[in-house]
């Protein structure tokens, strides 16, 4: 693989901090740091291979047990790769989520060392950042605002993510839409109860109904690859049905017979 162009240095590493591939290919270039001896820079700092340093496993973990320089490139190289699969389709290449990154190609390897591990990665990555985001909407000012504009962001993400689900789908490590949804549904449903309270949502809208509503409007922008267009009417009709109405949505969703 030709090693990317020189990048600048970034302020935050430090001086000689930057990664290799951590048990890669002897073949692997020297990355920016002079790394070509097996784990020791060209000033004699070990890396940790062999050292009983952390290990892919650690990073794997989310980032647990490593170094602020190390959390941070993980990052960056999350976000370099969720924009340049959206970019570039499955053609997308390692050295073209290096370069946006701004980090050598070893790093981008010993982070995650199989494009499956980065696309699973991207996945989590984004579940964790929706994760934190209902959880900042429940304690917003407007309830109804913190519901249909999660429902917007469900629905972007998806369209936006098509390529890494279909790339994961392809070597049997899919993400199915209704299970990402499921492991949102307690802050779903916070943010539909407090629109119902603040009478903005019809009253007899249920969790259950907004996933089997979100579950159809992601698989569309995922796999029928709705226009942007189409995605924004699509869902305005939507979210006009939740919303209160004279005479509409009188009958509570409790007080209705489980649909089973």
């Amino acid at each position: 693989m030709t090693p990317p162009k020189s990048r600048p240095k970034d302020p935050d590493e430090p001086g000689a901090a930057a990664e290799e591939p951590a048990g890669g290919p002897a073949e692997t270039p020297p990355d920016a740091a002079g790394r070509t001896d097996g784990g020791r820079t060209e000033g004699g700092r070990t890396s940790g291979r062999g050292t009983g340093g952390p290990g892919t496993g650690d990073l794997k973990a989310g980032g647990r047990g490593m170094r602020a320089d190390a959390r941070r490139n993980r990052a960056r190289i999350l976000a370099a790769a969720g924009e340049v699969f959206a970019e570039k389709g499955p053609a997308a290449s390692t050295e073209e989520v290096a370069a946006r990154a701004g980090v050598a190609v070893g790093t981008v390897f010993k982070h995650f060392p199989t494009k499956r591990d980065l696309l699973q990665a991207i996945m989590k990555d984004l579940l964790a950042g929706l994760t934190r985001e209902v959880e900042d909407l429940a304690t917003g000012d407007d309830p109804a605002a913190a519901l249909f504009g999660f429902m917007e962001r469900m629905v972007e993400q998806a369209a936006h993510k098509r390529t890494v689900v279909g790339l994961l789908a392809e070597a049997d490590a899919g993400i199915q839409v209704a299970d990402a949804l499921l492991l949102l549904r307690e802050g779903i449903e916070t943010l539909l109860t407090r629109a119902q309270q603040a009478g903005a949502v019809r009253e007899d809208a249920c969790a259950d109904e907004v996933i089997a509503l979100l579950t159809g409007l992601c698989q569309g922008a995922l796999h029928a690859r709705w226009s942007p267009g189409l995605r924004r009417r699509t869902l305005a009709i939507v979210t006009d049905g939740l919303r209160t109405r004279p005479g509409v949505g009188a009958e509570p969703a409790e007080a209705r017979p489980s649909s089973g």
